[in-house]
């Protein structure tokens, strides 16, 4: 029966960084085909990583997301944890929508918006989950970093090209 159980468990896990993961795959079918043409003509600073970095940086931090809201889902019914879930859901959808915004529209403008409320909904989430299970806070940390600098190059590339 335990193995079951452990089999069950397992499952999950993978279905929510395969969920977490499935919208970086989302965002790259808007991102890829304009890297070489319209983000290439754009003005970027100087702290702009190279293009090759972002899609292990994402792939990592999308991994980190999945098991971070699984270890949530895991548990105990409560009012903080769906309130915790629901905030991890709507700025993982946010997060799809500004690849899709800045690249798809083409609007770094309309990704500015869009990324700083991501900003502020992860560090929600990371309050909310923080007061469920620390560890599933501290996992979502390297994403709220990321989060953070990509505001800030954001900012930037509309500052640069407006």
């Amino acid at each position: 029966m335990k193995k079951v159980a452990r089999s069950a468990h397992l499952t999950k896990l993978v279905f929510f960084i395969f969920l977490a993961e499935f919208v970086g795959v989302v965002g790259s079918l808007f991102t890829l085909p304009v890297i070489p043409t319209w983000y290439a003509s754009l003005n970027k600073p100087f702290f702009t990583p190279p293009t090759w970095l972002f899609g292990p940086v994402w792939v990592a931090l999308y991994a980190l997301m999945g098991i971070a809201s699984f270890m949530i889902w895991e548990k105990k019914k409560s009012k903080i944890r769906s309130e915790g879930l629901v905030l991890f859901f709507v700025q993982l959808i946010l997060t799809a929508q500004w690849s899709i915004v800045f690249f798809g529209l083409q609007s770094p403008l309309a990704g500015m918006t869009n990324i700083i409320a991501i900003w502020c909904l992860v560090l929600a989430t990371i309050l909310k989950f923080f007061q469920l299970e620390k560890r599933a806070a501290y996992l979502l940390f390297p994403y709220y970093l990321w989060v953070s600098f990509a505001t800030v190059l954001n900012v930037a590339i509309v500052l640069l090209n407006y």
